[in-house]
C-alpha cells in the first residue's frame, strides 16, 4: 500500500465540521485524548506498517521542533 497524499475526502467541509464538533465542549486533556483515540482507530483501519511509518515521518517533518529557552 502506498500513502495517498492527494485530496481524497468525498465531503471535506462536512468532515471538517464533524471534526470540530467532536471537540466541542471538551477541555484540552479530553480533546487530546479523543484525538489520540481517533488516530489509533484510523491507524488500525489502515493497518499497513510502512504506510503508517511514512505518514508519521511526513507529519513530523512538517513541523518545527520547539526549542528550549536559554536560561
Amino acid at each position: 500500500m502506498i500513502l495517498n497524499t492527494s485530496p481524497n475526502l468525498a465531503r471535506p467541509d462536512d468532515f471538517y465540521e464533524a471534526l470540530i464538533a467532536m471537540h466541542r465542549d471538551l477541555d484540552d486533556d479530553a480533546s487530546q485524548a479523543v484525538n489520540a483515540r481517533l488516530i489509533l482507530l484510523l491507524c488500525n483501519h489502515i493497518g499497513g506498517h510502512d504506510v503508517l511509518l511514512e505518514a508519521m515521518q511526513r507529519a513530523r517533518a512538517s513541523v518545527t521542533p520547539a526549542t528550549v529557552a536559554a536560561a
